[in-house]
């Protein structure tokens, strides 16, 4: 009976996609020199607007790897979306990185690159447009591109907020394609 809960919980995890974005050596001076660690930085997903970020640092990789997987797992969160794409534009703001999301209409596909782009096909985007703006590290890009998406509102709740219908609201090509 022990085997089959088991099973069942690595049926419950495997829902979930994993995309590795960096590993990195990182240094720490000391007196007698450095002492080198690896940092992993990963995203999981379950493709239905589920996500969540894990950074793991450890002296070798597949410890890293663990560390990271347990963390974004334990901070999933929910992404508002609008069919393959998100409700409306939004920019996320992390240290000097800034990232610009704009929604797409049907067969556009994900333009991004990088951490960016695991990120948004990890939480189900398939169509939107993206810039990447400031710095370019990775760590803080994918960051403010989680804080973006997080951001996102419900057009539902916006519409209710504002006293309009949500078909104010969506743009015209999320109608014709919905309705």
């Amino acid at each position: 009976m022990a085997d089959y809960k088991k099973q069942d919980n690595n049926e419950t995890q495997d829902q979930f996609e994993e995309r590795v974005i960096e590993i990195a050596r990182v240094a720490k001076v000391v007196k007698g020199g450095r002492r080198f660690q690896f940092r992993v930085t990963l995203v999981v997903g379950d493709g239905k607007g589920t996500i969540g970020i894990g950074t793991g640092k450890a002296n070798a990789v597949p410890d890293a790897m663990r560390k990271a997987t347990e963390r974004a797992r334990k901070n999933l969160q929910k992404v508002t979306l609008l069919g393959t794409t998100i409700p409306h534009e939004v920019t996320g703001i992390v240290a000097g990185a800034r990232v610009l999301l704009k929604p797409a209409s049907k067969g556009t596909g994900v333009i991004a690159a990088g951490g960016v782009r695991a990120l948004l096909e990890v939480a189900g985007v398939h169509d939107i447009l993206t810039k990447s703006m400031g710095s370019a590290t990775v760590l803080n890009v994918v960051l403010a591109t989680h804080k973006a998406l997080v951001a996102l509102k419900s057009p539902a709740v916006e519409a209710a907020r504002r006293g309009k219908s949500v078909e104010q609201l969506t743009p015209f090509w999320a109608r014709r394609t919905n309705g």
